[in-house]
């Protein structure tokens, strides 16, 4: 572990104007003090700290802000409110924890990364903390902006269907992942690597954008996405397969598709139709799309796609998993 810097010198005050910044103030309470302050029981506030995805803090540690003294009053008035359920506090708690604590990870990297392009920075300590200083406040701006388009979004969705609840309707479940990742990864360096996954990355988020549909998760070599139509989640695989097929950087990628009702939880999907479109993936063959026998329902009276009926195997979970073919209609173009 690097040395502390010494009180009183350059980089010790260079760090705490950089934990400033990032936290909005000086490091003032310890746990009992934060909940005492915020009129929180104390174990509750160290439940959800925890929840948050931080370490748990000695009794004695001088940790917290005024700003995580308001975070805590804010979210338990919204409990008083009614608005979050009292016993589902820490669940919300891990999903937004776990959310953001991937956003700021990759943060820190572009920030170092952005650093380790200017070498003149490091030897100037008060231009680092500056830097930081003038960028956390624009991406705080950006960030608040995007959430809201989104709220905006989603809001809009659960309007037009207020009955639904936590099972949305039906809805179709993917999976696609790149064939031959594992064998890719033990051959290139970490900067190939690296310019594959984020080819991988932005070929998804295009395609599965343009159809309206939303990606629960990146997993690696593995995307999981939702959306609407049955024909919107037709297109996005056959899409996918046929743009990775013209970038000859990236290897060859292979989907599950299945539809039915799902169980939408903080942001993550569960149920039997996420299970079989994940197990479609993982017998599908490189460049095809595997397809449930709903979904195949679904799309049978669209000319524009031609679904094959292969042979049923076993794998985990299903003992006769019957596999499905889509491909486009011969003369059809996307």
């Amino acid at each position: 572990m690097p040395d502390e810097p010494e009180p009183g010198s350059e980089q010790a005050e260079m760090r705490r104007r950089v934990e400033r910044a990032l936290l909005g103030g000086e490091r003032r309470y310890t746990q009992h003090e934060v909940a005492a302050s915020a009129d929180v029981p104390q174990e509750q506030s160290r439940r959800l700290w925890n929840a948050l995805g931080f370490a748990t803090t000695a009794d004695d540690d001088v940790v917290f802000t005024d700003g995580d003294v308001e975070a805590l009053r804010l979210g338990e008035g919204l409990t008083e409110l009614g608005v979050i359920n009292r016993e589902a506090q820490s669940s919300v708690a891990r999903a937004l924890g776990h959310h953001l604590s991937r956003l700021a990870e990759w943060q820190v990297s572009l920030f170092w990364s952005w650093f380790n392009e200017r070498p003149e920075l490091f030897s100037d300590e008060n231009a680092i903390a500056e830097t930081i200083e003038a960028i956390v406040p624009v991406l705080e701006t950006l960030q608040t902006h995007v959430w809201r388009r989104h709220l905006a979004a989603y809001a809009g969705r659960a309007l037009a269907a207020p009955d639904e609840g936590r099972w949305a309707g039906s809805e179709v479940v993917g999976f696609v992942d790149m064939v031959g990742y594992t064998r890719l990864s033990r051959r290139v360096d970490d900067s190939e690597l690296s310019e594959v996954l984020d080819r991988f990355e932005g070929l998804a988020s295009d395609v599965i954008a343009e159809r309206q549909g939303r990606i629960v998760k990146m997993i690696g070599d593995e995307v999981l996405f939702v959306v609407d139509e049955p024909t919107d989640g037709a297109e996005i695989a056959l899409r996918l397969n046929e743009y990775g097929r013209r970038d000859s950087a990236l290897p060859e990628l292979r989907t599950g598709l299945a539809y039915g009702r799902v169980l939408d939880r903080f942001g993550d999907v569960y149920g039997s139709v996420v299970n079989l479109a994940a197990r479609l993936t993982s017998v599908a063959r490189p460049g095809s799309v595997l397809v449930d026998s709903g979904l195949a329902e679904a799309l049978s009276g669209e000319a524009t796609y031609e679904l094959r009926t292969r042979r049923t195997i076993s794998v985990r979970g299903y003992s006769r998993l019957k596999l499905i073919t889509l491909e486009r209609a011969s003369g059809t173009r996307p």
